[in-house]
C-alpha cells in the first residue's frame, strides 16, 4: 500500500447490491464533516452500458478493459483539482478487480472456457493500480438480505461475483477490510476510513 498522503485512495468492490455506493456515501459525508475535501468516482457500469458495451453476466473483456481503464482515469481527473483546495481523499466506487471479478463470474456463468492469456492480461492491468490505494474495502454478499427489484439481477451470477471478488483477493494477497451486512461490520469501516484519513490528511 502507498505511504504518500495525498491524495488517500480508499476504493470500494463487490458484488451487486451489497451497499458498496451507500458506504462510500455515508464515508464521504463523515470527512466533509471533518472538513476534509473528497471526491467520489463512480457509475461505471452504467456509463459502459451508455456506451453500448455489454453489463452484468454479459461482460466481455472489451467491456471489462473499459470499465478498468475508465476507472483510473476518473481517478486521475479526480485528483487534478488546483490549489487552493485540492483534493486530499479519493472514494472509488468500483476499484479495479471489482471489474475483473465481474468479467470472471460472467465467464464462468455462460459456461466459457477462459482465454488464460486475456484474462492475464487484464489481471496485470488491474493490478497495476492497486498499489494506489491505502484502504479497500470489500462488501461480501448476504444472501438473506433483500434485493431492491428495480435490476434484472441473476442470483447466481451475483454469487459468482461475490465468490470471484474474494478469490482474486486472496490470491494476490491484497490488503482489504471485509464488509458484511451487520451494522457494527459498517460502522467499523467507516470509522477506519475516517481515522485514516484524520491521521494521514494534510489540514
Amino acid at each position: 500500500m502507498v505511504t504518500n498522503p495525498q491524495p488517500i485512495r480508499i476504493g470500494v468492490m463487490g458484488t451487486h447490491s451489497t451497499g458498496k455506493t451507500t458506504l462510500l456515501k455515508r464515508i464521504e459525508m463523515e470527512l466533509r464533516a471533518h472538513g476534509i475535501p473528497v471526491a467520489r468516482t463512480g457509475r461505471l457500469g452504467k456509463r459502459a452500458a451508455l456506451a453500448g458495451l455489454p453489463k452484468m453476466q454479459h461482460h466481455t473483456a472489451t467491456s471489462t478493459e473499459w470499465i478498468i481503464t475508465q476507472g483510473i482515469a476518473d481517478e486521475i481527473a479526480a485528483t487534478a483539482h488546483p490549489a487552493p483546495e485540492p483534493i486530499q481523499v479519493l472514494l472509488a466506487d468500483r476499484a479495479p478487480f471489482d471489474a475483473l471479478a465481474y468479467f470472471h463470474a460472467a465467464q464462468q456463468w455462460r459456461h466459457e472456457t477462459p482465454d488464460p492469456l486475456e484474462q492475464e492480461r487484464l489481471r496485470l492491468l488491474a493490478s497495476t493500480q492497486t498499489p494506489k490505494y491505502h484502504l479497500l474495502l470489500a462488501t461480501v454478499l448476504d444472501p438473506a438480505q433483500p434485493v431492491e427489484n428495480k435490476h434484472d439481477y441473476d442470483a447466481h451470477y451475483r454469487a459468482l461475483v461475490d465468490h470471484h471478488t474474494h478469490t482474486l483477493l486472496a490470491e494476490d494477497k491484497i490488503p482489504h477490510q471485509r464488509i458484511t451486512s451487520d451494522p457494527n461490520s459498517q460502522a467499523h469501516a467507516i470509522e477506519l476510513a475516517l481515522q485514516l484519513c484524520l491521521n494521514q490528511a494534510t489540514p
